[in-house]
């Protein structure tokens, strides 16, 4: 099903997991949106006044053009703009205090933990010199112990936060769909986790928006293939771009 375009709601994005997470929200809550295409492997985020989307220059950024008070609302970071989105439209947040407790502590370990350890496990374990083993096995370790964590979360209750899904789901599936085995892990060693990501892979919000999120994601790879070094550099913090003596 094709996402209905509107400019009320535009999200700036490329294809990382924290666009789709974002992406998957507005799907699963019917919300229109706009997708703003920044094409970071051509260097846009690096653009005059791109800062002022998010002062770090990062993806997602989420504009809602009917914010509080009918104004005109930035958010950026994606779990910010998962919270911003769920007291929107009051939903997937958790129904009471203690719910909502719940929903938020997992929440914060997705955004604390799975993220940066799955994103610099793929980091190093692609992208880094040889002499890297360290970092390599430092975060592939840590990966390890998150699969184990969440899959013995997940063989004790349904969804992340307990019987509902949530915005936890939301937030963790993009990280946990594929990342795993990216890393050379075996998912077959987690029933509980496979059994989750299947069960979140079906949610009406992620195929609403599936074929939205794989356009950006065939454009970024080809513009990755044809990336200028210099740029590569830049964004990854490296060669002439260190800040380190």
């Amino acid at each position: 099903m094709a996402v209905e375009t509107s400019e009320r709601i535009e999200l700036y994005g490329c294809m990382t997991p924290n666009v789709l997470k974002v992406m998957f929200m507005l799907g699963e809550v019917e919300l229109a949106f706009r997708v703003n295409h920044v094409r970071i492997y051509r260097g846009e985020n690096f653009a005059d006044g791109f800062d002022g989307l998010h002062p770090f220059r990062k993806l997602p950024v989420l504009v809602d053009h009917d914010g509080p008070g009918g104004k005109p609302h930035r958010v950026f970071e994606s779990g910010a703009i998962l919270v911003y989105l769920a007291e929107k439209t009051g939903r997937l947040l958790g129904d009471d205090p203690i719910q909502r407790s719940g929903v938020m502590q997992w929440l914060m370990l997705q955004v604390s933990s799975v993220g940066p350890v799955f994103g610099h496990g793929t980091h190093f374990n692609r992208a880094a010199p040889e002499d890297s083993g360290y970092a390599r096995r430092r975060f592939i370790t840590q990966a390890i112990r998150l699969c184990e964590l969440y899959d013995a979360r997940l063989g004790e209750v349904r969804y992340l936060a307990g019987d509902d899904f949530s915005i936890a789901d939301v937030a963790t599936f993009p990280w946990l769909w594929r990342h795993p085995g990216m890393l050379g892990i075996d998912e077959a060693d987690y029933p509980n986790l496979q059994r989750w990501v299947a069960e979140i892979g079906e949610r009406p919000g992620l195929q609403r928006v599936h074929e939205a999120y794989r356009a950006l994601v065939r454009v970024d790879r080809a513009d990755l293939a044809a990336a200028d070094p210099d740029l590569m550099d830049r964004f990854l913090g490296r060669g002439r771009w260190f800040r380190v003596e």
